[in-house]
């Protein structure tokens, strides 16, 4: 007899042994014990319980899977949900921000005004300019951020163009003048820059 059968011998010798001795704590006789054993035996090989089996792992991996793909849509309802209320938070004030701009530009066209009158209207210029000053200190606490683009080079995600104008004193693309200024709020345009930009001579 070989090694491995010889050792194949030996651990059904202990198995029996084994079942004996819990047969015997247990209070039933070995052939009991044998037969039940038979019994399970013959289950794993039944064709039937294996295809069972296999349907019942075929089930459990399609619920795992689909409660898998319920969490992760979960979470992303609610880190959708945690944007568009910290969006509101941040931009909630957005409206009331573009009803005051018309306010600043009437404010800094009678400030450019008062720049070419005579000395009788100085202390009203200097009124304005602390007005003026104030409001954008105001906006500003508010992250209202004013844009005022001169020299800088066109963008048009912060600018318009009103026009595009010659110009051997500026580099092409360059901002030349600003008409209206824009304002940010964070990182959002509530109104672009309207500008006037430079382009090469022909």
């Amino acid at each position: 007899m070989s090694k491995k059968e010889t050792d194949s011998v030996r651990e059904e010798s202990v198995q029996s042994d084994s079942y004996a001795a819990a047969a015997g704590a247990l209070g039933l006789k070995k052939e009991d014990v044998k037969n039940a054993k038979v019994a399970a035996e013959e289950k794993e090989d039944d064709p039937q319980l294996q295809k069972d089996l296999e349907e019942l792992r075929v089930e459990s991996d399609k619920s795992k899977e689909q409660m898998l793909r319920a969490m992760a849509e979960l979470e992303n309802m609610r880190r959708i949900a945690q944007r568009d209320i910290s969006n509101a938070h941040k931009y909630s004030i957005e409206k009331m921000a573009k009803e005051l701009l018309p306010a600043m530009d009437s404010l800094e066209q009678g400030i450019e005004a008062a720049k070419t009158a005579d000395e009788a209207v100085v202390p009203m210029k200097e009124g304005m300019e602390l007005t003026y000053k104030m409001l954008i200190e105001a906006l500003q606490k508010f992250k209202i951020k004013q844009l005022d683009p001169i020299g800088e080079a066109f963008d048009p995600e912060y600018h318009e163009a009103m026009s595009m104008q010659e110009s051997a004193e500026h580099k092409p693309n360059e901002i030349m003048l600003v008409v209206q200024k824009g304002y940010l709020l964070h990182d959002r345009v509530i109104r672009p820059a309207r500008v006037i930009v430079a382009k090469a001579l022909a």
